[in-house]
């Protein structure tokens, strides 16, 4: 099983956050992405939100 990640240098942010986020399951990679979004970028926890987040999200190893 590849892991999935989400790197946040790929979603427009005002703060340029160089964050990227890994799992081995969609479902750990969504719970620890919607924390950091909502306690870091401010983020509401909806399911629109989360429709984006699991659009991000992406297999195998991040970028360096």
């Amino acid at each position: 099983m590849e892991r999935k990640y989400i790197d946040c240098r790929q979603i427009p942010s005002d703060s340029k956050c160089t964050v990227t986020i890994s799992a081995d399951t969609e479902q750990e990679l969504m719970e620890v992405a919607v924390q950091h979004a909502v306690t870091t970028h401010g983020h509401q926890d909806t399911p629109q939100f989360r429709q984006q987040l699991k659009q991000a999200m992406q297999t195998g190893a991040p970028p360096p």
